[in-house]
């Protein structure tokens, strides 16, 4: 990571963390250098690229506020606030998209790490444990994910399996039986992508999802 993409990172985590409201001033260039411990150029490289995404606003001869639109928010936060129902519509956008492009791209050592996730996956249920259940489930899928070939995808997809562990984590009152239920449909997505069969992955994977709660 490039020093300014530190500097970028630390001054969005300040804002994120109430240190810098929106529409207030930050403080100027020489106190910014002493409190991140870096050159005046790293400064304003960094300052450059947060007004650039927006989240601040560079005016002349008054300084440098955090953008009123901005929400100080990471995603990770929002996706935690946010009702199941709506993170389940997206991740269903984004899967459907996966498993198309994982159908077509895959290779064969990429089928044999969904193929180890999906087995991982059957033993956890036949010895009835449903964090391991969970864990080989998530593999599984962002190893579909992988196999798609699209990293920004894949990134954005390991985003929603935070939430989805704590969704697994509260809905498991009823131990592996939902993991259980719908293994047959995991197995049936895994011979659709290894046969290269585009309509049959995504059929299957609307089975699954329809039946993610």
């Amino acid at each position: 990571m490039k020093l300014y993409d530190r500097i970028v990172t630390q001054i969005k985590e300040d804002i994120d963390n109430g240190k810098y409201q929106p529409g207030e001033k930050i403080p100027a260039e020489p106190e910014l250098m002493k409190m991140y411990h870096v050159g005046r150029s790293t400064i304003r490289e960094a300052i450059k690229t947060l007004a650039i995404s927006g989240i601040l606003k560079v005016q002349q001869g008054f300084g440098t506020t955090v953008n009123n639109s901005f929400q100080a928010v990471s995603m990770e936060q929002r996706l935690r606030r946010a009702d199941f129902d709506d993170i389940n519509a997206v991740r269903a956008l984004i899967e459907k998209e996966i498993v198309k492009l994982a159908t077509q791209n895959h290779t064969e050592e990429q089928l044999l790490v969904i193929e180890k996730n999906l087995e991982k996956r059957k033993a956890a249920i036949h010895s009835e444990k449903p964090q391991e259940c969970a864990d080989a489930d998530i593999d599984f899928h962002m190893a579909i994910a992988e196999a798609s070939g699209n990293m920004v995808l894949s990134d954005l997809y390991h985003s929603f399996t935070l939430i989805m562990r704590g969704f697994f984590s509260n809905r498991e009152v009823q131990g592996i039986s939902h993991f259980a239920m719908n293994h047959h449909l995991h197995e049936q997505l895994f011979k659709a992508i290894k046969s290269k069969k585009i309509n049959l992955s995504q059929q299957v994977l609307q089975k699954i999802l329809d039946n993610n709660y």
